[in-house]
């Protein structure tokens, strides 16, 4: 639902209503899988969450809204989105436990430079880029290829960078397209563990297209497959269960234990 709209972006309802988000109306814009990752992050009122790659805010602010108490931090590289990330922080009443910084996700020292401490939080949620830029064609608009596009490494680089962030313990939960999981596992399996992977089919009758996967780190459990989040039924109606978790605010079930 759009709220309101100028000639360069619109604000519009996400969450059942519970949280409204200013983004720009051309290039990338919020769906599912920023719901879907802040469903599936566990936080605790007290933490502290970064969202790596946070755009205007959508996966971030939806964890601080769903979990009284938690502070978080957005991380975004395009300072126009980072700007709107801390509009929308203040537009939902979180502006006292959200900030924004515009740094690049991937890139620990400018992370340390910008305050973080070694080893000083307790989770990292994060949506990056996942379109292979060998294999796919790419948006010519340049902000939304920057938002899809990932560069060779850069999954691997942005899971370091969660690894520098997190605290012994932590848990780190992100969201990737399906035939990237491998990937995914590679890169987390120097320094992360109890992994956890749940599947997103949009119908039963199709494949997967979205991975949702949490792992600890120095976790040193095996990996645990849960069952699948379907998003629509046979005749492409909303499933019940996908509908409570991102209209309702239900959360997903995603650990290893």
């Amino acid at each position: 639902m759009i709220a309101e709209r100028d000639s360069e972006t619109s604000v519009d309802a996400v969450l059942g209503g519970r949280l409204r988000l200013r983004q720009p109306l051309a290039g990338h814009r919020v769906g599912h899988d920023a719901i879907l990752l802040a469903a599936a992050t566990a936080a605790l009122p007290g933490e502290h969450a970064v969202d790596l790659g946070a755009g205007v805010g959508a996966a971030g602010l939806a964890l601080a809204h769903r979990v009284e108490g938690l502070r978080v931090t957005l991380v975004e590289i395009d300072p126009t989105l980072a700007a709107l990330a801390a509009e929308n922080a203040t537009l939902n009443n979180l502006q006292d436990r959200v900030t924004t910084l515009a740094r690049d996700a991937g890139d620990q020292a400018a992370l340390a430079v910008a305050g973080f401490a070694p080893a000083s939080v307790d989770r990292v949620l994060m949506n990056p880029p996942f379109r292979d830029v060998r294999r796919q064609n790419v948006s010519p608009d340049p902000r939304r290829r920057l938002a899809h596009a990932a560069a060779p490494g850069l999954i691997e680089r942005w899971i370091a960078s969660a690894h520098f962030l997190l605290k012994a313990g932590g848990a780190l939960t992100l969201i990737f397209r399906a035939d990237g999981l491998d990937e995914v596992l590679a890169a987390l399996a120097g320094g992360f563990g109890d992994v956890a992977v749940l599947p997103v089919l949009p119908r039963p009758d199709k494949p997967a297209i979205r991975v949702l996967v949490r792992a600890t780190k120095g976790g040193r459990g095996t990996r645990v497959e849960r069952p699948a989040l379907i998003l629509n039924d046979l005749h492409n109606r909303p499933a019940a269960a996908a509908e409570a978790v991102l209209r309702a605010g239900e959360t997903l079930k995603l650990s290893a234990e």
